[in-house]
């Protein structure tokens, strides 16, 4: 029988770009899922945000939690956003993979970004940690697709050769996918694809470069992050604004038709 998790890798082993826009609760993953994606992904900074907080201030059983919603919300495979996933030591970060995969999601994803220190981890501390997530990750009859991030980018990095280094050594201790969120040159992102040689997700910018240009160099997987999640947040604050100031309510004409809502929702 083919499993979610089957279909997940079947979308990153197939030649096309496939579209994984990030959900931040039941709702949005229902909503998303009606539109017609073929895979969702959490996004912790949405996710935080419906807990009244800022990103990387959710404790890992409330991730849990938020995964096994919203795998149970529909019938698509799920990644989710475990950011460092909540732990120091490889058995830590193997605990953490193995109750990722208790939720039914169908991947999981790992940084290099340490908030505790405000760093990145050296090349040599990051790598350790992705295959102690990665052997965890296979070791299960029905494996989770792993996906190694280098952060460096969304922190102020520039060097592009160090953030190869960083996927190729990512790949080569077990990463299935790897993602450096905060490219956005078409030119940088073609490099990544053509010199790590496995599936590479990017994050959607913008003002970055269009679907169509980031399939036509290669590139495997397309997320949103927290970008809905923030627009959706800004309509909501947009409209209250209108209220407390006009007190008009033109906000209603951005609402979502009832159709859309029985689709999603009946």
């Amino acid at each position: 029988m083919t499993t979610l998790r089957d279909r997940f890798r079947a979308l990153h082993a197939a030649d096309e770009l496939f579209l994984m826009p990030n959900p931040w609760d039941v709702g949005s993953a229902m909503l998303l899922a009606s539109v017609g994606f073929p895979a969702l992904a959490t996004t912790s900074g949405g996710h935080a945000a419906t807990l009244g907080r800022l990103d990387q201030q959710v404790t890992r059983d409330e991730m849990l939690e938020h995964a096994g919603l919203l795998a149970a919300a529909t019938d698509l495979p799920l990644n989710v956003d475990s950011e460092r996933c909540f732990g120091d030591t490889p058995d830590e970060l193997a605990e953490t993979v193995r109750l990722i995969s208790g939720t039914g999601a169908a991947g999981c994803s790992i940084e290099d970004f340490d908030p505790g220190t405000g760093s990145i981890d050296s090349i040599e501390v990051a790598t350790a940690r992705v295959a102690a997530a990665a052997d965890a990750s296979h070791g299960a009859s029905d494996p989770l697709v792993l996906t190694a991030r280098c952060e460096s980018h969304l922190h102020g990095g520039t060097d592009l050769d160090d953030t190869i280094a960083r996927l190729v050594a990512y790949r080569d201790v077990g990463a299935d996918v790897v993602y450096a969120p905060g490219l956005s040159a078409i030119g940088d992102i073609e490099r990544v694809v053509r010199e790590v040689g496995v599936p590479v997700n990017v994050l959607t910018w913008p003002d970055g470069p269009s679907i169509g240009e980031l399939a036509g160099v290669g590139v495997r997987r397309v997320s949103t992050g927290s970008l809905l999640a923030w627009a959706a947040l800004g309509a909501l604050a947009d409209g209250a604004r209108e209220l407390l100031g006009p007190g008009s309510m033109s906000f209603m004409l951005g609402a979502l038709p009832y159709e859309q809502r029985r689709k999603a929702f009946g």
